[in-house]
């Protein structure tokens, strides 16, 4: 490798359990597959469902990533440490998998291709029961949109229960270092095109914009939020429930206290190093460091909170950037392999992430009022970001209406 270029460390993206392939895969079944605007569904009739018709539909929406949905891998992850699909089929549950064309496409576009699932769902129907449709991630935020537009418009949904698994209500977080990295990388690269896409954006509670090297909320988000406004922020039919990966009871993630080195890179990008985000005025979040062309850069945040241990699902953001970069050669000093990706508060949708007091609030001394949910269950231990987990998917499945 030349002293003078730097390898291309580009082709990777900050991807959750549910977007990536499982270390043990398993076999999906036979189903349908319905084409949709911006998108396309999987169905999976329920276990004794003979009817030829969908009868209790079930409507789950795949999460963010960037490129189209690959539903084999969605549902291995939703077999792989709970079999919840399989769960669902045992209860008569018909499960209809809503992958996307563009996963990094605005919510709004892919807001086209749930309303037209669950149009779909309910042509296709025989009997009377009414809907469940949610999502993960991402999901949750697009169906929540669908739903609230739909019912902005006067067409009759059908749907009794809206869920939502670990999304981002008030917002995602991206360490703004790791984002910058992303547009430091001197060629065009999947990881950047991620991180400047529509979808995080919009979802992304801060971003670094790659033309003015600012750090705030995109103006597309801002769109976004008041698009959502507009057709009156949820859906108001639907009983709303959701879960979170992260705990309700405000301790942070006591392996990512702030401001320490989260990862630091060496041999390619030299010096590079990554922390842990800190609270206070004109803080670094990283430095950034190459050779070709020859160029650094600080990134400093300022009135922060310690978004990086926040309570709340957690990504495996630093171990995925240094495993990327030692596949190019690099030496790498990897500390913290994970922060948090979505904020217990932000998950089900109660206070907000914008201070420490409200970040890190203990959500279990709050009257659950509080939320803009009708119910809402955190895990009782950290997980990763839309982890599967029994504890999660038997509570949201003991809501489900009859």
């Amino acid at each position: 490798m030349s002293e003078t270029t730097e390898p291309n460390v580009g082709t990777f993206t900050l991807a959750d359990p549910l977007t990536t392939a499982p270390a043990e895969p398993v076999e999906v079944p036979d189903h349908a597959e319905w084409p949709l605007p911006n998108g396309f569904a999987w169905v999976f009739p329920a276990d004794g469902n003979t009817t030829g018709g969908l009868v209790r539909p079930v409507i789950m929406a795949d999460g963010f990533n960037l490129g189209r949905s690959e539903l084999d891998k969605t549902y291995q992850g939703l077999e792989s440490d709970y079999e919840f699909i399989s769960e669902l089929r045992r209860r008569g549950r018909d499960v209809i998998l809503l992958g996307f064309e563009e996963r990094s496409a605005s919510i709004l576009d892919n807001a086209e291709a749930a309303k037209a699932a669950i149009m779909r769902a309910i042509a296709e129907q025989i009997g009377d029961a009414r809907l469940v449709v949610g999502g993960f991630s991402m999901g949750g935020i697009v169906t929540r949109y669908a739903l609230a537009e739909m019912e902005a418009r006067s067409m009759d949904h059908r749907t009794a229960l809206y869920f939502s698994y670990d999304s981002p209500h008030r917002g995602a977080s991206i360490p703004v270092g790791v984002q910058a990295f992303s547009h430091f990388i001197p060629f065009p690269n999947s990881f950047a095109k991620q991180m400047d896409s529509p979808a995080a954006r919009q979802m992304l509670w801060r971003h670094y914009d790659k033309d003015t090297k600012k750090i705030g909320v995109a103006p597309e988000r801002t769109e976004f939020l008041d698009a959502l406004n507009e057709v009156g922020g949820w859906p108001m039919i639907p009983h709303k429930i959701a879960v979170a990966n992260g705990r309700a009871d405000g301790i942070g993630l006591p392996d990512v206290p702030p401001g320490e080195v989260a990862l630091r890179i060496d041999r390619i990008y030299p010096g590079t190093t990554f922390y842990t985000q800190a609270q206070g005025d004109d803080v670094t979040a990283a430095y950034l460091n190459r050779r070709w062309p020859k160029a650094e850069e600080t990134v400093p945040t300022s009135g922060f909170p310690e978004m990086d241990g926040a309570p709340g699902g957690t990504l495996h953001t630093y171990k995925i950037l240094a495993d990327a970069m030692k596949k190019f050669g690099a030496t790498v000093d990897l500390r913290h392999e994970e922060v948090c990706f979505v904020p217990s508060v932000s998950a089900v949708a109660i206070r907000d992430v914008e201070t420490q007091k409200d970040l890190y609030t203990n959500i279990d001394d709050l009257p659950p009022e509080e939320s803009e949910l009708d119910e809402y269950l955190c895990s009782s231990t950290t997980t990763a970001h839309t982890a599967i987990t029994e504890e999660l998917c038997t509570w949201l499945m003991d809501r489900l209406p009859n």
